[in-house]
Order: C-alpha cells, then sequence, then structure tokens
C-alpha cells in the first residue's frame, strides 16, 4: 500500500500548482516573498474593503522591495501570486468562494470552484513552493470550552508541521490564548514575539497577561533564527507575533470589550466552528461603527510590511550562506583518480582537481566501517601496494 508522506503531497500540489510571473522569477532568483492567504477577500473583509485592502498588503510588500504571494484555489487550481483581475474575482461576493484549509484542498480542487485558503492550507502551499515567511492578521487557537467541544483550529496543527514563518497579531481574543500557547508548545512551534517584551498580543489589543518563550525586536535576529531553523532541519513552523502598533491601542482595547459582548451572543446563537469568527467580526465591526475594521486592516499591513522585512533578511542571509558554500567547495573540494593497470605490479597514480570519482563500497557484515585518508603525498603508495594485495590475492 502507498502511503501519502507529505513530499508526495508536494509532487501532487506540483501537478496543479501555477506560479505568478513575478512569483516564478522571485523563486529563481530567490528574492524575498511573502505569501498572503485569501480568506480575508473571501471571508474576512466585506465589498469593496476587501479589494482595496488585498491591493494594499501586495503594494506594501513591494515598498520593502519584496514580492508578494497571495495564494487562492482557482478552476481547479492553485495560483500563487494572483493577477489584477484574480484578486477582483476572488473579492467578489457573488463568487460565493468557500474556505479552505488543508482537509478541503481537494475537494475545491475537484469541484473547480474558487477557494479562499486559511492558515494552514497558505503554509502547506507556500511551504510547497519554498517560500519561507507568510503574513496573515491572526491565527486561529484554541477556542474556549475546548475541553468538552473539542474545537482546535487546524492553524495550529500546521505551525506544529510545516517549516513556515507565520506573522501576525498573535490570536483572537476569542481563543483561548494559554491553551493556544501550550498546544504550541507542545508541538514545538517556536513562538516570538517582536518587541521589547514576551507579553503575547491579543490581536486587538497589543499585549495580553500570557508570555512567549522569546522575544526580538530585532527582524535580522529572527531571520538568523529561520535559517538556523533550516539548516538543522526542524519541521516545524515559527510564529512571529507582532502587537498592535502604538497609535491603535486605544481603539484596540475599546474594541476588546465589545468583542466580549459579540462572544456571549455568539454562545446564545449556538453558531459554532468555521462561522464563529466572521460572525464575531460582523458584530463587532456594526457595534463599533467601522472602528474594528480600520484597527483590522491597520494591523493587516503591519504584519505585511514586518513579514517583507524578514523575507529580505533571510534572503540576504541564505545567498550568502549558498554563495559562501559553492566558494568553499571551490577552493577547497580536491578529488582524486586513481589508475592502475589490470594484472601487472606497476601502477600509475594521477591527482587531478575538480574531478570526482566516488568509488563502490561493499560492506558485508557489521555495519562498522573503518575509513582510509588518501592525501597527494601518499596516493601512489598506496595505488601501488593496493595493486600488490590484490595481485597476490588472485595468484593465491
Amino acid at each position: 500500500m502507498l502511503r501519502f508522506t507529505k513530499s508526495l503531497f508536494h509532487q501532487s500540489l506540483s501537478s496543479r500548482l501555477i506560479l505568478g510571473e513575478e512569483v516564478a522569477e522571485a523563486l529563481a532568483g530567490n528574492k524575498p516573498i511573502v505569501a498572503l492567504e485569501s480568506t480575508v477577500i473571501t471571508h474576512g473583509l466585506p465589498s469593496p474593503n476587501n479589494l482595496e485592502t488585498a491591493k494594499l498588503l501586495e503594494s506594501t510588500i513591494r515598498k520593502e522591495n519584496a514580492i508578494p504571494a497571495t495564494i487562492a484555489l482557482i478552476n481547479g487550481k492553485i495560483k500563487v501570486g494572483l493577477t489584477k483581475s484574480e484578486l477582483e474575482m476572488i473579492a467578489d461576493p457573488k463568487i460565493d468562494a468557500i474556505k479552505v484549509s488543508v482537509r478541503d484542498i481537494s475537494n475545491v480542487l475537484v469541484k473547480k470552484v474558487v477557494g479562499g485558503t486559511t492558515v494552514a492550507a497558505t503554509m502547506r502551499i507556500a511551504h510547497a513552493c519554498g517560500i519561507r515567511v507568510f503574513a496573515t492578521g491572526g491565527i486561529g487557537g484554541v477556542h474556549r470550552g475546548a475541553e468538552d467541544t473539542f474545537d482546535i483550529s487546524a492553524d495550529l496543527i500546521e505551525l506544529g508541521q510545516t517549516p513556515v514563518a507565520v506573522v501576525c497579531a498573535g490570536a483572537k481574543s476569542i481563543l483561548d490564548i494559554p491553551k493556544t500557547l501550550e498546544f504550541l508548545e507542545t508541538h514545538s512551534c517556536n513562538v516570538i514575539v517582536y518587541g521589547n517584551d514576551k507579553n503575547f498580543p491579543g490581536f486587538f489589543t497589543p499585549k495580553t497577561k500570557y508570555f512567549a518563550p522569546m522575544n526580538s525586536a530585532n527582524l535580522k535576529e529572527i531571520a538568523e533564527i529561520l535559517a538556523l531553523t533550516d539548516l538543522l532541519n526542524l519541521q516545524q513552523g515559527t510564529l512571529i507575533a507582532c502587537p498592535l502598533p502604538e497609535k491603535y491601542s486605544a481603539v484596540g482595547y475599546e474594541i476588546e470589550s465589545v468583542i466580549q459582548t459579540a462572544v456571549k451572543e455568539c454562545k446564545e446563537l449556538k453558531i459554532s466552528s468555521k462561522e464563529v469568527t466572521p460572525f464575531i467580526l460582523k458584530r463587532v465591526n456594526e457595534m463599533t461603527k467601522g472602528k474594528s475594521m480600520e484597527t483590522n486592516i491597520a494591523l493587516l499591513q503591519n504584519n505585511a510590511q514586518i513579514a517583507a522585512k524578514i523575507a529580505k533578511h533571510y534572503s540576504d542571509l541564505t545567498v550568502f550562506e549558498s554563495k559562501n558554500e559553492i566558494s568553499q567547495k571551490e577552493t577547497t573540494n580536491k578529488s582524486y583518480t586513481v589508475k592502475s593497470s589490470n594484472k601487472k605490479l606497476e601502477s600509475v597514480a594521477s591527482v587531478e582537481e575538480n574531478e570526482i570519482k566516488k568509488p563502490k563500497v561493499l560492506c558485508i557484515g557489521a555495519a562498522i566501517i573503518d575509513f582510509e585518508v588518501i592525501t597527494n603525498e601518499n596516493v601512489k603508495d598506496n595505488a601501488v601496494k593496493q595493486d600488490k594485495y590484490l595481485f597476490d590475492t588472485n595468484n593465491n
């Protein structure tokens, strides 16, 4: 039976992937790229604010000399890097797009309808393409009362198994934040607060009373952590939580009190699962007379700008390491080819730079291997001894 592994998932994705021209060129040239989800367009914001915000986020990323890669499912294909007309199409409320998490990708592709990707789906697709940094608003998490409902966002699962850096404003206060942080710790997701303290942000509120394991006010340092994570082949995601900018904090705390009212309404109406967040965001926007939407867009832009800067640092680091690795190979990699006659004691040894000839090794018995190092000085003598040994053995 064929087991469907993550690598096979990537192979299946590749047959459905369509990269935008900018994105393809950026990937080929190892330029900074920032992935963007599309549920904020299809489900998060009302029209026409959704399209305006989508364009704003892409423009913000470009201003930081990075390439935006908005991801969506369109007509049976996974589009990474949407055209202007595609952005307009998925922003149209008449399209009736489907909210797509990882579990929904196959369904939506087969049905050939429009799908807006969540954090989890965007992470999986971004990783399949080789995009390291992703900007969003806030992540899903452990819902309040999860001990009874088991309502835990797939975003957290993906953060525990997919090495993509997610730049966000933390988790919405409608969630159980301490349980969310505990879940991320259990799944080895690296959580970093961008700033001078470890207080985990609560989306509309710059700080909560809960702490992340690490903080850093240095974006280059964060990029170095991502690069080292790659080097160590760690397969978990990195959550970079960015507090709401200070000038919006007063409004943020005002919105927080309104959110609690909306949460109560949600419970009374017995709204659950993926319908909770859209309902609460809509009610909060109504009760705050648009203030929450303005703040939401502001934090989305802030996250996109920070993500672009991290992507730029990360690209600079990985390009430097790649060039350094090539340089080291060119200056230190000397290989040797030993040529010997077939049935004679005479042996000729030649040392040639930049020529690689790997010997075939057969190991019988225990998995204990001795290594013999042959240098320029003794390569000829060793070759002669080896031929003599083989010659004597054959005669005996």
